[in-house]
Protein backbone atom coordinates (compact mmCIF):
# COMPACT_ATOMS: atom_id res chain seq x y z
CA UNK A 1 0.00 0.00 0.00
CA UNK A 2 1.31 3.19 -0.93
CA UNK A 3 1.30 5.66 2.57
CA UNK A 4 1.83 8.87 0.91
CA UNK A 5 -1.85 8.83 -0.36
CA UNK A 6 -3.07 8.85 3.35
CA UNK A 7 -0.38 10.24 5.47
CA UNK A 8 1.98 13.04 5.12
CA UNK A 9 5.40 11.15 5.09
CA UNK A 10 8.55 13.01 4.71
CA UNK A 11 10.81 10.04 4.11
CA UNK A 12 9.88 6.63 3.47
CA UNK A 13 12.74 3.43 4.07
CA UNK A 14 12.18 -0.37 3.55
CA UNK A 15 14.07 -2.70 5.33
CA UNK A 16 13.37 -6.61 5.55
CA UNK A 17 9.74 -5.80 4.60
CA UNK A 18 9.66 -3.24 7.29
CA UNK A 19 8.51 -0.20 6.67
CA UNK A 20 10.21 2.84 8.20
CA UNK A 21 8.77 6.25 7.42
CA UNK A 22 9.62 9.85 8.66
CA UNK A 23 6.41 12.44 9.50
CA UNK A 24 6.11 15.59 10.59
CA UNK A 25 5.72 15.98 14.49
CA UNK A 26 2.63 18.13 14.40
CA UNK A 27 0.51 15.19 12.30
CA UNK A 28 1.67 12.44 14.22
CA UNK A 29 -1.76 11.57 15.94
CA UNK A 30 -3.32 12.02 12.79
CA UNK A 31 -0.98 9.40 11.45
CA UNK A 32 -1.10 6.74 14.01
CA UNK A 33 -5.12 7.53 13.83
CA UNK A 34 -5.48 6.60 10.45
CA UNK A 35 -3.01 3.68 10.83
CA UNK A 36 -4.61 2.36 13.12
CA UNK A 37 -8.19 3.00 11.86
CA UNK A 38 -7.86 2.65 8.25
CA UNK A 39 -9.31 -0.59 6.74
CA UNK A 40 -6.38 -1.28 4.23
CA UNK A 41 -3.75 -0.89 7.38
CA UNK A 42 -4.59 -2.08 10.48
CA UNK A 43 -2.13 -1.73 13.03
CA UNK A 44 -4.12 -1.84 15.83
CA UNK A 45 -0.80 -3.05 18.44
CA UNK A 46 1.80 -0.54 19.71
CA UNK A 47 4.39 -2.82 20.08
CA UNK A 48 7.21 -0.34 21.78
CA UNK A 49 8.11 3.63 21.88
CA UNK A 50 11.53 4.64 22.09
CA UNK A 51 13.27 7.52 21.96
CA UNK A 52 16.95 8.28 20.37
CA UNK A 53 19.74 11.09 21.16
CA UNK A 54 21.52 11.87 17.79
CA UNK A 55 23.87 14.80 19.55
CA UNK A 56 24.64 16.54 17.11
CA UNK A 57 21.83 17.20 14.50
CA UNK A 58 19.95 20.02 13.79
CA UNK A 59 16.62 17.60 15.53
CA UNK A 60 19.00 16.27 18.50
CA UNK A 61 16.06 13.53 19.26
CA UNK A 62 13.71 11.33 17.81
CA UNK A 63 10.83 9.41 18.83
CA UNK A 64 10.11 5.89 17.36
CA UNK A 65 6.74 4.06 17.13
CA UNK A 66 7.16 0.08 16.54
CA UNK A 67 3.38 -0.71 14.79
CA UNK A 68 2.36 -4.56 14.32
CA UNK A 69 -0.83 -5.17 12.13
CA UNK A 70 -2.38 -8.73 13.16
CA UNK A 71 -4.33 -8.98 10.29
CA UNK A 72 -2.07 -8.13 7.59
CA UNK A 73 0.77 -9.62 9.26
CA UNK A 74 2.87 -6.75 8.70
CA UNK A 75 5.37 -3.74 10.72
CA UNK A 76 5.73 -0.25 10.14
CA UNK A 77 8.17 2.42 12.51
CA UNK A 78 6.82 5.70 12.52
CA UNK A 79 9.46 8.58 13.16
CA UNK A 80 9.05 11.91 14.72
CA UNK A 81 12.12 13.72 15.25
CA UNK A 82 12.24 17.61 18.34
CA UNK A 83 14.71 19.54 19.02
CA UNK A 84 14.28 19.19 22.32
CA UNK A 85 12.99 22.28 23.49
CA UNK A 86 9.57 21.60 21.25
CA UNK A 87 6.91 18.69 22.30
CA UNK A 88 5.74 15.24 20.38
CA UNK A 89 1.65 14.71 20.82
CA UNK A 90 1.12 11.74 23.19
CA UNK A 91 -0.39 8.73 21.47
CA UNK A 92 -2.04 7.48 24.94
CA UNK A 93 -5.13 8.76 23.24
CA UNK A 94 -4.37 6.19 20.50
CA UNK A 95 -2.87 3.70 21.91
CA UNK A 96 -3.44 3.30 25.76
CA UNK A 97 -0.21 1.47 26.21
CA UNK A 98 2.02 4.26 24.80
CA UNK A 99 1.68 5.67 28.44
CA UNK A 100 4.21 3.84 30.01
CA UNK A 101 6.84 4.42 27.23
CA UNK A 102 6.17 7.78 27.17
CA UNK A 103 6.62 8.40 30.77
CA UNK A 104 9.79 6.74 30.25
CA UNK A 105 10.65 8.69 27.25
CA UNK A 106 10.32 12.04 29.83
CA UNK A 107 12.68 10.73 32.52
CA UNK A 108 15.45 9.54 30.89
CA UNK A 109 15.13 11.62 27.35
CA UNK A 110 13.59 14.54 28.87
CA UNK A 111 11.57 14.92 25.32
CA UNK A 112 7.77 16.24 26.37
CA UNK A 113 4.55 14.54 25.38
CA UNK A 114 1.58 17.50 24.69
CA UNK A 115 -1.67 15.91 26.43
CA UNK A 116 -0.30 13.22 28.38
CA UNK A 117 -2.79 12.32 31.42
CA UNK A 118 0.05 11.39 33.78
CA UNK A 119 4.11 12.78 32.75
CA UNK A 120 6.16 12.48 35.48
CA UNK A 121 9.21 10.45 36.78
CA UNK A 122 8.90 6.67 36.17
CA UNK A 123 12.39 4.93 36.83
CA UNK A 124 14.50 7.74 38.41
CA UNK A 125 13.75 9.63 42.08
CA UNK A 126 11.30 12.64 41.96
CA UNK A 127 14.19 14.39 43.19
CA UNK A 128 16.50 13.66 39.93
CA UNK A 129 17.89 16.32 38.13
CA UNK A 130 18.96 15.59 34.18
CA UNK A 131 18.21 12.65 31.65
CA UNK A 132 20.26 10.20 32.30
CA UNK A 133 19.90 8.26 28.81
CA UNK A 134 20.91 11.91 27.28
CA UNK A 135 24.61 11.95 25.57
CA UNK A 136 25.06 15.27 27.25
CA UNK A 137 24.65 13.54 31.32
CA UNK A 138 27.81 12.73 32.85
CA UNK A 139 28.46 8.68 32.99
CA UNK A 140 29.03 9.27 36.73
CA UNK A 141 25.59 11.09 37.35
CA UNK A 142 25.98 14.48 39.71
CA UNK A 143 25.25 12.44 42.95
CA UNK A 144 25.94 9.46 44.67
CA UNK A 145 23.65 7.54 46.92
CA UNK A 146 24.81 5.60 49.85
CA UNK A 147 23.79 3.76 53.25
CA UNK A 148 25.78 5.62 55.96
CA UNK A 149 26.77 3.37 59.04
CA UNK A 150 26.92 6.26 61.32
CA UNK A 151 24.00 7.90 60.90
CA UNK A 152 21.74 4.68 60.31
CA UNK A 153 20.50 6.07 56.93
CA UNK A 154 20.96 7.01 53.21
CA UNK A 155 22.69 10.09 51.91
CA UNK A 156 23.34 11.42 49.40
CA UNK A 157 26.16 13.68 48.01
CA UNK A 158 28.35 15.30 45.31
CA UNK A 159 30.37 12.84 43.20
CA UNK A 160 34.07 13.63 43.38
CA UNK A 161 36.26 12.20 40.96
CA UNK A 162 39.79 12.10 42.38
CA UNK A 163 41.37 10.60 39.62
CA UNK A 164 43.93 12.94 37.73
CA UNK A 165 43.64 10.90 34.31
CA UNK A 166 40.29 11.89 33.89
CA UNK A 167 41.22 15.12 33.31
CA UNK A 168 41.89 14.15 29.44
CA UNK A 169 44.07 15.68 26.82
CA UNK A 170 42.52 14.85 23.34
CA UNK A 171 45.07 16.22 21.17
CA UNK A 172 47.85 13.67 22.90
CA UNK A 173 47.07 9.82 21.15
CA UNK A 174 47.65 8.57 24.74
Amino acid sequence: MNLHLILPVLSELNFSDEKSIIIPTNYLQISLDCLKNNFMCQYALLSCVSGVDLMQTTYRFAVVYDLLSLVYNARIRIKVFTDGIGSVSSACSIYPCANWWEREIWDMFGIYFNNHPDLRRILTDYGFEGYPLCKSFPLSGFVEVRYDEIHKRVITEPVVLTQEYRTFKFMSPW
